[in-house]
């Protein structure tokens, strides 16, 4: 019978190494001329509006429990695959796949085809300070899953999916379908949320 690996830790090498990785990618943001803050000036705590101009705008907004789930599966993934000493490098891995896909997502390419695919027709992409505490949470939740048996990180995951999609229409699954194999059904039941 083979034993259970023990649970990633972060050691402080790697800390260092994440938080400089996030300092990179908020320069790259700041060097593809991303609103450092929302347009409208403010920067709050929570914004739970999504269909308007301030969503992915603030610290927190409901695309942010998926952006903790990202924590979840990058904590899975590394625990899983990564052996010996590569296990240490777990969380800047995490970090510098976040900070990637926060840069991608701020490009023209994803931003027009979130525009063309989803419920998101006038996104405009994310503020820089959207864009760090989404690394953030993404942190958090990676964080989270060191603490948490895989029972109830799974669980924590499963209820904000059905919460968002009961609340908003959309979560971290639609989301991924939607950008990558957009259905038109899902398209109108999302925007049908609009017009209640």
């Amino acid at each position: 019978m083979t034993s259970l690996r023990q649970p990633l830790r972060i050691p402080r090498p790697a800390l260092y190494a994440a938080l400089a990785l996030a300092a990179i990618f908020a320069v790259v943001l700041i060097l593809m001329q991303r609103p450092p803050i929302c347009a409208c000036g403010t920067v709050k705590l929570w914004h739970g509006v999504v269909h308007s101009s301030e969503n992915s705008q603030h610290l927190a907004d409901w695309y942010t429990f998926s952006h903790i789930i990202h924590g979840f599966i990058f904590y899975a993934a590394a625990h899983f695959w990564l052996k010996g000493d590569a296990r240490r490098w777990a969380f800047p891995a995490a970090v510098l796949t976040e900070g990637a896909w926060e840069v991608l997502e701020n490009s023209p390419i994803i931003i027009n085809r979130y525009r063309e695919a989803t419920m998101a027709l006038g996104y405009s992409g994310d503020s820089i300070v959207n864009s760090m505490a989404d690394i953030g949470w993404m942190s958090f939740g990676f964080w989270l899953a060191t603490r948490l048996s895989a029972r109830v990180t799974i669980g924590i995951a499963i209820a904000f999916e059905l919460m968002t999609l009961i609340l908003i229409r959309d979560n971290l699954t639609l989301n991924v379908l939607m950008l990558v194999w957009p259905v038109e059904a899902i398209k109108v039941w999302q925007g049908a949320a609009l017009l209640s």
